[in-house]
């Protein structure tokens, strides 16, 4: 659907233009301004959609988009991960930060800053790249109008399918990153936390948490990315005086962030129990994600809820918003928010012609 969209609006273009400079041979004013306006498509698109540049690329912008928003948030994140494995100590998200500056110093804010920038780039390297492979892929096997009909369906299993692949890399680094920032004392750098971690526990333990961590992040990513598409198709349907088409690529970027951050605040909200688990499962050797969820309880499992809302709004809308600016720096093809197939529409209105 997606590349059928993209090359559909090439050849409206190239067709226009011929059959422009044909009409109007006697008139050399149209002709440079038409001609002027293919030229300016052209230059706006750096490679073709679906390529493996294209692709690669867009990998790229999700190793930027989310190595940098994770990395930034690194201090709001270290107190929610405390929030969850010891909510006695730290009670809420003002308490943890006046308790873990009081007790380490402001130094402490920044524990994992390492693993962190390390693993979600990588994760989102499979994140935002497979995605875009998955998406391209699952449409072509639907097909153009079954495509566009379960449009939210292919944005659920084309974002699950990445998100699978991208949380193997992301793992390894998440386990070290919790064990730093929930045991004070236990290592201060990466550089001796991974031979420290993987004394105790072995090659395993780095992977302990990825059944959890999927539990997390699937979901996460499922809403981050079908709420998003779908949000970014509304507001331009309902909210945003004007085509997509007639908008700068400033105010684009505006609708970008709106979206992301609507979408952050629901993957928040859902993935936030098994957020819980794996912080709790990676602070402590051995135990499984069943254990630390009892030991949680119910309430437990919500501990942490605000933080991770503010740090995880911000954060997806900050990642959109980078990876879109990823895309309109290089110049690289966005084709606008999907509508109806032409043969659809046909479709549509001699069944209605029958009818009346």
């Amino acid at each position: 659907m997606f590349r059928h969209v993209y090359e559909s609006v090439k050849t409206n273009s190239s067709v226009t233009t011929g059959s422009t400079r044909s009409s109007n041979a006697t008139d050399p004013v149209p002709v440079r301004q038409f001609s002027a306006a293919v030229t300016k498509v052209e230059e706006e698109t750096s490679c073709e959609f679906g390529s493996p540049k294209f692709f690669a690329l867009c990998g790229f912008g999700g190793i930027l988009s989310c190595g940098i928003t994770h990395t930034a948030l690194v201090p709001l994140d270290m107190v929610k991960c405390r929030i969850q494995v010891d909510p006695g100590k730290y009670k809420g998200i003002v308490t943890g930060f006046r308790v873990t500056v009081a007790e380490e110093g402001v130094r402490a804010l920044a524990k994992g800053w390492a693993p962190t920038a390390f693993g979600y780039s990588v994760q989102g390297l499979g994140k935002f790249g497979f995605y875009e492979i998955f998406k391209n892929l699952y449409s072509n096997l639907l097909g153009e109008e079954r495509a566009y009909t379960y449009r939210t369906s292919l944005y659920l299993a084309a974002s699950a399918s990445a998100e699978f692949f991208a949380d193997m890399g992301l793992a390894p680094f998440e386990a070290i990153k919790v064990r730093i920032q929930t045991i004070p004392g236990w290592s201060t750098t990466f550089r001796t936390a991974v031979p420290r971690f993987y004394g105790e526990e072995g090659l395993r333990g780095f992977y302990k948490g990825l059944p959890p961590l999927w539990c997390r992040q699937i979901p996460y990513t499922m809403m981050k990315f079908a709420c998003f598409e779908r949000t970014v198709e509304l507001l331009y349907k309902h909210v945003v005086p004007k085509p997509r088409s007639d908008c700068s690529k400033a105010e684009q970027l505006v609708v970008t962030f709106i979206a992301g951050y609507i979408a952050g605040v629901f993957c928040a909200i859902v993935s936030h129990p098994a957020d819980s688990v794996v912080s709790k499962l990676n602070q402590s050797e051995g135990g499984g994600a069943y254990s630390a969820a009892k030991e949680l309880g119910w309430a437990g499992l919500w501990k942490g809820l605000f933080p991770r809302i503010v740090m995880i709004g911000t954060l997806t809308a900050l990642q959109w918003f980078i990876y879109d600016s990823v895309k309109v720096y290089f110049k690289l093809p966005r084709p606008p928010p999907p509508e109806m197939p032409q043969s659809m529409k046909d479709r549509l209105r001699a069944q209605e012609a029958k009818s009346d």
